[in-house]
């Protein structure tokens, strides 16, 4: 399958090659616009994607998809009253990842639990065919401050339930296991039945 991802985000990218070995994943082009999200939850952001980027390449896309995959995920934190949340990506805007991540943990209030999630809602949209959603989440705590280099995003200041180590330190097939994103690929994995088709 021919699958155009609706992301510009590099690190989502790889990820997604690496969780979905089988399937062709077209890239979205640098001269598309935007992608508009701007829905109150995970899952309306991820329909928002897939069907605007639908819609955008059955006029300009350069080869025929066979349908567009979308996700919205983001770190919810219980002592921020579940934020970020869907304001994941746009949460200090202005800063680079490193400098976000400790403001992040910088706004916890003194003594207040570290627990957190993060959420993953992909939405997949066929070319024909009803659009459908698959959901994952992995609890865990926050770092006291941003330790390791892989992955990305909140990568670094997340320690998953069950492990003394960040996402930014375990190696990505230990952290595909279990994560957010890697849970919601095998749940859309799943919904392909026999035949490979999500239509």
């Amino acid at each position: 399958m021919d699958i155009l991802l609706a992301s510009r985000n590099q690190g989502k990218l790889k990820e997604f090659q690496q969780l979905l070995p089988g399937l062709q994943l077209v890239p979205w082009p640098p001269e598309a616009p935007e992608i508009p999200e701007d829905g109150a939850f995970f899952q309306d952001n991820a329909l928002q994607k897939a069907t605007f980027a639908r819609d955008w390449w059955s006029e300009h896309g350069a080869a025929r998809v066979d349908g567009v995959l979308a996700d919205d995920s983001g770190l919810c934190v219980d002592a921020l009253w579940g934020g970020p949340g869907v304001l994941s990506a746009r949460f200090a805007p202005g800063l680079a990842q490193d400098p976000k991540n400790r403001l992040l943990l910088s706004m916890l209030p003194a003594g207040s639990a570290r627990t957190a999630r993060f959420v993953c809602v992909l939405a997949w949209v066929p070319s024909r065919g009803p659009s459908r959603t698959f959901s994952g989440a992995v609890e865990g705590v926050l770092a006291e401050e941003p330790r390791g280099t892989e992955g990305f995003g909140y990568d670094p200041i997340f320690v998953p339930e069950g492990h003394d180590s960040t996402f930014g330190e375990l190696p990505a097939e230990v952290k595909h296991r279990m994560s957010h994103r890697g849970r919601a690929c095998a749940a859309f994995l799943a919904g392909r039945g026999s035949n490979g088709s999500l239509g």
